[in-house]
């Protein structure tokens, strides 16, 4: 990203975390008197005001002079990739925002062709929309978070964000998804129960059957009754349970072996899956 800036000096430091195509920063600035700045991104960008201090506004400009105020909490800007602009402070102490850089290829891998491409290129300065704003918080909280909370949690708030910026619905071919040919599904199961302990992306999973995340996961449930995390979830449960029939290792063992954060989380996800307890069912066991 190309920038110019004078007069902002950063509080803190910057915050931020990246996901599978995009980037999140937290910003928490002073702004001097007429502090500005010109922006030109590679990627397109949102831009969430999240505290505003003072009696002025900070203004996002583009090259028409196009000014558009931003003088509350959760007013936001979506900028297209290569679009040059200019941010400028008018009576302005300080402004905490969310930046949040995404790839568009990445973001096509995500929604397939329900996404609207030709969206991607509107600019839109100002504007304000509620759910957005709840999931900038919850990203902006993230960044902002000593521990963060495992991958798919973030990936899910982007999911959420980029479908209501972008109004990306669910089609009607999407609802009624052909399940995945039998050789497509071998692959991917394959692929799962090999790598059930490691970090699987949908776009690994897209990559073996050739279409998009989103085509994938729902051919993928339709032939499976389940998506793939949950697909997942079942292989590691069948691998703790091998363990909990022939090793002598504590539960917690077990959990950090099978890729659980604890002993409590594996517990959750075995009674989930199997319906009973880890103790009840090795008990079970025993008596078989």
């Amino acid at each position: 990203m190309e920038s110019r800036i004078q007069g902002f000096s950063v509080i803190g430091g910057l915050k931020c975390h990246v996901w599978d195509g995009a980037i999140a920063d937290l910003w928490d600035v002073s702004c001097a008197d007429r502090a500005e700045g010109f922006y030109v991104s590679p990627d397109p960008r949102l831009f969430v005001a999240l505290d505003v201090e003072g009696d002025g506004a900070f203004f996002v400009e583009g090259v028409k002079g196009d000014a558009r105020r931003h003088d509350r909490a959760f007013s936001m800007a979506y900028i297209p990739a290569g679009v040059p602009i200019r941010g400028r402070v008018d009576g302005l102490h300080r402004i905490r925002h969310l930046d949040l850089h995404f790839d568009a290829a990445a973001l096509t891998r995500r929604f397939g062709r329900s996404l609207d491409r030709e969206a991607l290129h509107v600019s839109r300065f100002q504007f304000r929309d509620d759910r957005i704003a709840t999931l900038a918080g919850l990203i902006a909280a993230e960044c902002d978070a000593g521990q963060k909370l495992h991958d798919l949690y973030g990936e899910g708030l982007l999911n959420a964000l980029f479908a209501s910026l972008f109004q990306i619905d669910q089609p009607v071919a999407a609802r009624r998804r052909a399940p995945l040919s039998r050789r497509k599904l071998r692959l991917v199961t394959d692929y799962i129960e090999a790598h059930c302990l490691d970090r699987i992306r949908l776009a690994d999973l897209a990559t073996l059957t050739g279409l998009s995340e989103t085509a994938t996961s729902h051919a993928f449930k339709a032939a499976t009754g389940v998506p793939p995390h949950r697909w997942q979830m079942q292989a590691r449960i069948g691998r703790a349970q091998a363990m909990m029939a022939h090793d002598a290792a504590s539960l917690g063992d077990i959990a950090e072996a099978t890729g659980f954060f604890d002993q409590a989380h594996l517990t959750r996800v075995f009674k989930s899956v199997v319906g009973v307890t880890p103790g009840a069912w090795m008990k079970s066991a025993v008596r078989e």
